[in-house]
Parts: structure tokens; sequence; C-alpha cells
């Protein structure tokens, strides 16, 4: 079972600092580009793996979705969900992503939002992913770059010149990284671009896109807090389709 870190206490309040959980998808910067991938979301049947506070899942049905399988570990995230508002076209279910088992080319698009540097058996889920997934169907994703997820001491360093440096190290060594972040002992799970690009390519995926997001500039006009973020990649966004065939 993946680690429900979620469910800890500390963690979940923490987390529910964060701009993106309390202003809901508005407060994720990388938002608008992922908008610029998402396909037409009207009368289309979605799966949202790892909903978290379940602002996609709500906003899928604002778009008119035919119904929203919204999935997550986490109890208390599924609660806080319902709690901000509940809609008759999403089911809300408590599930593991390192053991989950979907219904057969059920879904047009399948949706994951900063969930699956956390699975372990990633390639077991892609899998199951492309299966569940209509032919022509799309999974688009956001996860932490690998960049990121390397450092087996992740934090910014400030050199003698004053200039701010992430320090890269570890890259190519794959596997469990435990990062001290709202609580200690948080697992994710490093992996290099490469190896994403490898592992959806071999579930069967064609890629469309790959998006190694970084702040515009009238973002960081906005939000100067975010001009670190074109230091180094955070996050990547993936577009991906199952063939027609």
């Amino acid at each position: 079972m993946a680690q429900n870190i979620y469910d800890n206490p500390a963690f979940f309040a923490g987390y529910a600092t964060l701009n993106r959980s309390t202003q809901g998808l508005e407060g994720a910067p990388e938002w608008p580009a992922v908008q610029a991938l998402l396909p037409v979301l009207k009368n289309r049947n979605i799966v949202d793996l790892g909903c978290g506070y379940g602002w996609f899942s709500r906003y899928a049905c604002q778009q008119g979705a035919a119904s929203v399988l919204a999935l997550d570990v986490s109890e208390k995230m599924l609660a806080k969900a319902v709690s901000l508002g509940d809609d008759p076209a999403i089911d809300w279910q408590r599930a593991d992503l390192e053991t989950l088992q979907l219904p057969l080319q059920q879904y047009d698009l399948a949706w994951s939002a900063l969930a699956l540097h956390y699975v372990e058996a990633l390639p077991a889920l892609l899998r199951n992913v492309f299966a569940a997934l209509k032919p022509g169907g799309q999974f688009i994703f956001t996860a932490e770059h690998p960049i990121y997820t390397a450092p087996r001491h992740p934090g910014w360093k400030i050199d003698a010149q004053q200039q701010k440096n992430w320090p890269l190290s570890d890259y190519q060594r794959e596997g469990e990284r435990v990062t001290n972040w709202f609580a200690d002992g948080v697992i994710k799970h490093h992996r290099t671009l490469g190896s994403w690009v490898t592992q959806l390519i071999d579930a069967g995926f064609i890629i469309t896109a790959l998006n190694e997001w970084g702040p515009t500039p009238q973002q960081i006009a906005q939000q100067p807090a975010l001009a670190e973020e074109r230091e180094r990649p955070m996050l990547f966004i993936m577009a991906v389709t199952r063939p027609q065939v």
C-alpha cells in the first residue's frame, strides 16, 4: 500500500496552507498551461487519480462532464473534497494507486495532479490506466520534475556570491526518496525523465505533449515569489493518448 501521508495530521494541516489548497485550481500556477492541453470535457467520463480536495473533479462537472470517478487514498482528503462541494456526477472513492484496478475502456480522460511521484508501482498503474481509457482517450498529469526529486537533501543553497542554486545530485540513481515536508518521512519515488517517457511508451501510450513548466513573466509580475521557479523545473505536465486502434 502507498504511504498515506495525507492522513498524517501535521502533513494535512501544512498542506491546507498552500495556495493550491486554499484557492483551488487558480492557486496552482501551472493551471493555465494544463488548461491549454485539456480536451472538451462535456459529456466525457473522467477518472481523477489522487483527487485531493477535488478541485479538478468539480471543475470537470462544471464543464459538463457526464461522470467523474474521484479517487484518493486519504480519508481526510476525500472528506475535505466532499465538504467543499459535492456533485451527483462525482463518485468519491478511497483507492490506493499502487493496486488500483479500473474497468476496461470506460474513460475518455484520466487526470492526475502531483500524485504519481508517490507511486512505486508506476508501470502497473500506467498499464491499468491505458486499459481503462477508450481508444483515443487521453491521460494528462502533472508530477514533480526529476530535477526536483533527485537530490537526497533537496533545498536551495546560497553560495558565497549570494546566488541561489538547486543542488542536482543522484539524478541517475532512481528509487525512493525520503524528505521532510510538513511532516517527517515523506516517501516519494524518483525517476529520470527518460524513465517517465519510456514507461509511458511501454504501456502503449503516444506522447502528445511534455511541458517542463515554469512561470511566465506575467505570473512573476503578479507573484514575485514565483521567480525562483525559473531556476529549475519543480514539475512537469505530460499529455498522452491511447491510440484509436
